[in-house]
């Protein structure tokens, strides 16, 4: 069954840097103290924080999101709609939400590869 792409299961990915999750001091540190327009610190982020549970996450999962991606970023989308009322622990705005995105789908393609890549041998 291939999946539409849908923007809310992108919210819930990044759930993570939510202050609606459970309060976890040493994470909050991590992410407020990140240059969240910096697409080097992003990537360094995301490696630390969303490349665990991403990973556990089935193959029709991973794919899903990485779909949904490339899919919006294809088009005009903004993403206003996945930070609107979504209050995370980033000390800054995000100022390109695009390129945030554009970050985060990098990451989530070369996370897959090397779950596949792993789970191959």
């Amino acid at each position: 069954m291939k999946l539409k792409p849908s923007l809310p299961i992108i919210q819930g990915l990044l759930f993570t840097y939510s202050f609606e999750n459970i309060r976890d001091e040493e994470r909050e540190l991590r992410i407020k103290s990140t240059n969240v327009n910096d697409s080097a610190e992003l990537g360094k982020l995301f490696d630390t924080l969303t490349k665990p549970e991403f990973a556990e996450y089935k193959q029709e999962e991973r794919e899903w999101h990485i779909n949904t991606l490339k899919y919006f970023l294809s088009t005009d989308e903004t993403f206003e709609s996945v930070f609107y009322l979504f209050d995370t622990y980033f000390k800054d705005e995000i100022i390109d939400k695009r390129n945030f995105m554009k970050v985060l789908l990098d990451r989530l393609i070369k996370y897959n590869e090397e779950i596949i890549e792993r789970d191959q041998k």
